[in-house]
């Protein structure tokens, strides 16, 4: 694997309560009203709130009928998380049109490397201004730009702007632009941010004032680590990624299922498939995601009285694990996605079930060999084969799905639940 690009001057893009505003995207006019989306592993609290809403006194974690009783207009949005990491995704290749150094932060929020962009572009706020135009189709009304040496200078920059400017920290001035900015840009927990307020530092230039070795005392190694960015000691450079192409494996029910029991069984056979894919071999893998398209239905039962839903939308479930130790065993894979079953279960009985591996560590010298060996050779020549055969089928037959039937839940009396469909994918 190669090694990941890095760049010290960084532009921030930062589009604030991003899913929401996918869902205004999606729901002409809806911007005009109140909203709220509901939270991803329950239906009963909410999850971001539009402007309009907090106006009305609404906040994200209150329930359905506290924010319903605050403002009985509230329209109250399902979410959709694959559907905003589909659209995360996009503005992530729209931005390495403008760089290839681009490192995602959480939905919404992505940083740029504009090391070398001065010789394309010219000065930074000429570069901003690329970016803008680039995301501008989609986001340009809500996007917020900042630049700056650093990912933090940028991001706080990036938090000081409004979406019709951007605003740049010339290089040398980062401590005098940091020192008025509150504190709350730190990436603080609840009790750091209280505790701060109690020593009465609400400013970054405050903390910075304090002596390192004080901070240090007074809140160990993230203390340390959090005065040295408000001093403007340290510049965490942008790493971009890797572009590696995910292994994906998907299985569709003929019912939609809700029993926990099905679809941890449906887990284990889909994380088998997708260990057995010839791209895995000689690899362990990092990272995974596992979605689900769910079945449709009312939001529920409190969002009947009084606050409006907007018209269906699909409905998803979407997990994204990172291994600790990448592996290649397959009860270790299961394990964290096992505990996400159990902790936040999908809201609605499941359609589609949809694994991927996305991220790779390179494989023991033993994978090494394996992956090297002629019965590996052979099994790569008959999955290309098998890819070809596919191809040719639907050309001829001009249709795209393929399946083949595994079984299930063989104690089933029903056929359709005693089998599924997997999509067939050599």
């Amino acid at each position: 694997m190669s090694r990941r690009p890095t760049s010290s001057l960084a532009a921030c893009v930062w589009v604030p309560l991003f899913p929401l505003r996918c869902e205004e995207a999606r729901h002409e006019g809806l911007s005009a009203y109140p909203t709220a989306l509901l939270a991803p592993d329950t239906t009963r609290k909410l999850w971001q709130v539009s402007p309009l809403a907090r106006h009305a006194g609404v906040k994200p974690g209150m329930t359905v009928s506290q924010a319903i009783g605050l403002c009985p207009t509230l329209r109250l949005i399902e979410p959709d998380p694959v559907h905003y990491d589909e659209r995360f995704s996009h503005l992530l290749s729209a931005l390495s049109e403008v760089s290839p150094v681009v490192e995602p932060g959480e939905l919404g929020l992505a940083y740029v490397g504009t090391d070398g962009l001065e010789g394309i572009f010219g000065s930074p706020g000429k570069i901003l201004e690329a970016i803008r135009r680039t995301v501008g189709q989609s986001d340009g009304r809500t996007v917020r730009l900042g630049w700056g040496f650093g990912k933090f200078v940028a991001w706080v920059a990036a938090s000081r702007s409004k979406p019709d400017e951007a605003v740049i920290v010339p290089v040398g001035s980062e401590r005098k632009f940091l020192a008025s900015q509150p504190i709350a840009v730190l990436p603080l927990d609840t009790d750091i941010h209280r505790r701060l307020r109690q020593l009465n530092i609400r400013t970054l230039g405050a903390l910075a004032a304090i002596p390192e070795a004080a901070v240090t005392a007074q809140f160990g190694d993230v203390g340390k680590r959090l005065w040295r960015l408000a001093a403007s000691r340290i510049a965490e450079p942008v790493a971009g990624r890797v572009t590696l192409e995910p292994i994906v494996v998907a299985l569709t029910f003929f019912t939609p299922v809700s029993e926990r029991e099905l679809l941890v069984h449906s887990l284990e056979q889909l994380i088998a498939r997708a260990l057995n894919h010839p791209r895995r071999i000689g690899w362990r893998v990092h990272a995974v995601r596992l979605r689900a398209d769910l079945e449709g239905g009312d939001v529920s039962e409190n969002a009947g009285r009084g606050a409006a839903c907007c018209a269906p939308t699909n409905r998803s479930w979407l997990v994204n694990v990172i291994l600790k130790d990448p592996t290649a065993d397959g009860d270790r894979i299961a394990a964290p996605l096992k505990v996400r079953l159990d902790q936040s279960p999908p809201t609605g009985a499941v359609e589609r079930l949809v694994l991927e591996f996305t991220a790779f560590a390179p494989g023991t010298a033993e994978l090494q060999l394996f992956a090297r060996d002629a019965a590996a050779a052979a099994r790569a020549g008959q999955q290309r084969a098998l890819h070809h055969a596919a191809r040719e089928v639907r050309m001829r037959v001009k249709r795209a799905n393929l399946y083949h039937v595994i079984e299930v839940q063989p104690w089933s009396r029903l056929p359709e639940r005693r089998y599924a469909l997997i999509d067939y994918e050599p």
